[in-house]
């Protein structure tokens, strides 16, 4: 089986606001050009304070748009850590080649701090299904943030490598 790839943004710079970032051949860019203005769809890095990880975000602050990750290869599993900003909900959707629903994971409030020294707290999201080509990060209301900390995926094995254990059965 194919090994985990990781994503972490260790070579990201804080506050760069760029149109798309790559990474491991991974792709991060905005879903959509913004409605509200002219200006460029921009993704940008966030500092985790309590951690020193970086984060990609939308970093249009008056428009939610999601953040869209495209995989070099086909998927079958993505697992996220993630952090935002309090009384925001956080939405991971994957999608097959075709743009079709893979699979969801939601949650209605990200996870917050119960006091005000504690760090913001990472939480982790995970979708899987056959054929993941691409997912989208979104959830944040204009003026919140949700950041992707790291980003994990399972490379989806090829007809190549499930048959190649199958070779010696292999027509003449």
């Amino acid at each position: 089986a194919a090994d985990v790839v990781v994503v972490e943004f260790e070579s990201a710079e804080i506050g760069d606001h760029v149109e798309s970032w790559q990474e491991k051949g991974v792709t991060f860019a905005l879903a959509h050009q913004p409605t509200k203005s002219k200006a460029k769809g921009r993704v940008m890095f966030f500092p985790h304070i309590a951690s020193g990880h970086k984060g990609i975000l939308n970093a249009m602050a008056d428009e939610s748009i999601p953040v869209s990750v495209t995989f070099p290869s086909i998927v079958n599993m993505v697992e996220l850590k993630l952090w935002g900003s309090t009384t925001r909900a956080a939405v991971v959707e994957a999608f097959d080649a075709e743009g079709k629903l893979v699979d969801q994971a939601s949650l209605d409030h990200v996870p917050v701090r119960k006091r005000p020294e504690e760090p913001v707290p990472i939480f982790q999201m995970k979708v899987q299904g056959e054929g993941i080509a691409s997912i989208q990060i979104s959830g944040s209301q204009p003026g919140g943030f949700l950041a992707a900390d790291e980003l994990r995926f399972h490379p989806q094995p090829t007809a190549s490598e499930l048959t190649s254990s199958d070779d010696s059965e292999a027509a003449p």
